[in-house]
């Protein structure tokens, strides 16, 4: 790619925002997944509900709800988006927490950074509220599952959508 190929680039070769202003307001949906590798202590821990800190998949849903909302904070180049809804789901499994996350929003860019941002510092959150039980838990596989809307069109993940 050459310099002016670059989205990301202005013509000096310096970062910047995408202009999307004339882009055209589209519904977008976002899907991004991951999994936190934990010990089984703290996973019949998790079960009981039985953490000081609380109901670790409570918590970790929440703040993957308001990471979303904040992604723009957080990565430097994304736009701020009026999102249209942010749903976290948690799951214990034999090996650990798998995380879900879908992130949609009717607007001129996608929502992908919030899906993936939402599973992140969710993930992040249930290695907070596990620590004291498991230190050595493991974040895998954050990566997006699939994604609609937009001018590049659908993405779904070889593979199918398994975490």
């Amino acid at each position: 790619m050459t310099e002016s190929e670059f989205t990301h680039l202005d013509s000096h070769g310096a970062a910047r925002m995408v202009d999307v202003g004339a882009k055209p307001v589209t519904a977008r949906r976002a899907v991004a997944a991951g999994f936190v590798r934990c010990s089984g202590q703290l996973l019949a821990a998790i079960q009981r509900d039985d953490l000081r800190k609380g109901n670790l998949l409570e918590a970790a849903r929440l703040a993957g709800i308001q990471a979303a909302k904040r992604t723009d904070e957080l990565i430097p180049l994304c736009h701020s988006l009026p999102l249209d809804a942010v749903r976290v789901d948690l799951a214990v499994e034999a090996q650990g927490i798998a995380i879900r996350a879908e992130a949609c929003a009717s607007w001129k860019t996608g929502v992908e950074m919030e899906a993936l941002t939402a599973v992140a510092v969710a993930a992040l959150t249930v290695i907070d509220m596990g620590k004291a039980i498991d230190k050595a838990m493991i974040i895998e596989n954050i990566r997006l599952l699939e994604k609609t809307g937009g001018r590049s069109g659908a993405y779904h993940a070889p593979g199918g959508a398994q975490p």
